[in-house]
């Protein structure tokens, strides 16, 4: 079952790199002094332009508050999971589990990146806080909303910011649906969600936009590369696939559970 080409046991070294030197690139301007600069000023706009309105605009307050609350981290989850495994979305009925197991290979991959990135970052005295502790006139949802803050982590500020995990996996998520959309609809509606699903954590002021278009961009493509431009995602989905196979001739026979794409046979 599955397409053994979905993933290739070979190396393709021009995209790995472009996926080295995309990242490195992105540090480079964002360690220069007129880089850090130019980011810090379209940030504080950006900040002031998202996060002002929560003032005076109660549906805008809301709508944001609960988009930042860590339930609905979990509601994105799914969504995305949805899209990632719907038979003949952007993956054939036939491809889902190899794609879904190929997924998962190189977002664990890219958590150890970002783990060891995060404390290189920490080393260097690279973190900072968050708009919502620095800027002045800030809006702050936990001040109207203290008892979601309390019991469902309103998420509006954070003393280590950079680089924007809440955005990584968002952003490998849309490089991974984005290498295998077959249309331009279905590109179109991966990054919009993507964008979409990164905003609460921008609007809220718990991460600079920096966080997200450098940080976040840089994990999510350094993981795309040596996950999908190496043998990488092609040995570990192999994997995956063989010792999941007994749980799976399980499920296919559950009411409902069986009919699902990634847990049918091919």
């Amino acid at each position: 079952m599955n397409n053994p080409g979905l993933f290739q046991a070979r190396w393709n070294l021009g995209r790995l790199v472009i996926c080295n030197i995309v990242p490195v690139a992105l540090l480079a301007f964002w360690l220069w002094p007129t880089g850090q600069m130019l980011c810090m000023i379209f940030d504080e706009w950006l900040f002031h332009r998202l996060n002002a309105p929560l003032a005076n605009n109660p549906i805008w307050l809301h709508i944001w508050a609960i988009a930042s609350l860590r339930p609905f981290d979990a509601v994105v989850g799914v969504i995305l999971l949805t899209l990632l495994i719907k038979g003949d979305w952007v993956f054939l009925a036939s491809d889902v589990r190899r794609g879904f197991f190929g997924f998962v290979a190189i977002l664990l991959l890219m958590l150890l990146i970002r783990m060891l990135f995060s404390k290189f970052a920490d080393y260097m005295n690279w973190q900072h806080s968050s708009p919502s502790m620095v800027i002045d006139g800030a809006v702050h949802l936990s001040d109207y909303f203290p008892g979601l803050e309390k019991t469902w982590e309103l998420k509006d500020r954070s003393s280590q910011s950079f680089p924007g995990d809440h955005a990584s996996v968002l952003l490998i998520w849309a490089l991974f649906m984005g290498v295998f959309a077959r249309s331009a609809a279905q590109f179109a509606i991966v990054w919009g969600l993507a964008l979409l699903f990164m905003m609460p954590r921008l609007v809220a002021g718990a991460h600079w936009g920096q966080d997200d278009y450098i940080g976040g961009v840089l994990l999510a493509v350094w993981a795309l590369g040596w996950g999908f431009y190496t043998p990488y995602a092609h040995h570990v989905s192999v994997f995956f696939l063989r010792v999941t196979a007994p749980l799976f001739r399980l499920l296919v026979k559950w009411p409902l559970v069986g009919a699902m794409s990634v847990v049918r046979e091919f």
